[in-house]
């Protein structure tokens, strides 16, 4: 393979890009377990805290999903008590999710999971913060 060292796994960004994404999010599940949640769920509830109320769609762009992973979860997340949707009385495609007095409750429960799962990470904070900017960049650059 020496003759196509662009096929090698070592030579590949996506590769430690999947494999650090993975074992990061293994940190939270323990963490979330207790709370009934996933780390996707987790990821909803955060973008819905910081913004009161989404449309499907916002939240879609805002966590780079799809809406035929993000509906599907909505759903579980609603028959939990978590958020409700609501279509817009203007335009019945668009649907709104709000979260409800149980979602808001779980923000308080689960405040202190990121630094447990900060906690995990085994890099300095400027280096950590480093990696962080370096992700959004190329997020940013993926659109």
């Amino acid at each position: 393979m020496e003759e196509m060292p662009q096929l090698l796994l070592d030579s590949q960004l996506c590769f430690p890009l999947y494999a650090a994404a993975r074992k990061v999010i293994n940190h939270y599940t323990p963490c979330l377990k207790p709370f009934g949640i996933t780390y996707t769920q987790y990821i909803v509830l955060l973008a819905l805290w910081e913004e009161k109320s989404a449309t499907v769609g916002t939240l879609c762009a805002r966590l780079y999903l799809d809406n035929g992973t993000i509906t599907p979860l909505l759903k579980k997340m609603e028959e939990a008590g978590l958020v409700k949707r609501s279509r817009s009385k203007q335009d019945e495609r668009v649907v709104t999710v709000d979260v409800t007095e149980k979602g808001w409750q779980l923000r308080d429960a689960v405040k202190e999971v990121p630094f447990r799962v900060g906690s995990c990470i085994p890099l300095p904070q400027e280096e950590a913060f480093a990696l962080y900017q370096l992700l959004h960049k190329l997020l940013d650059h993926l659109e």
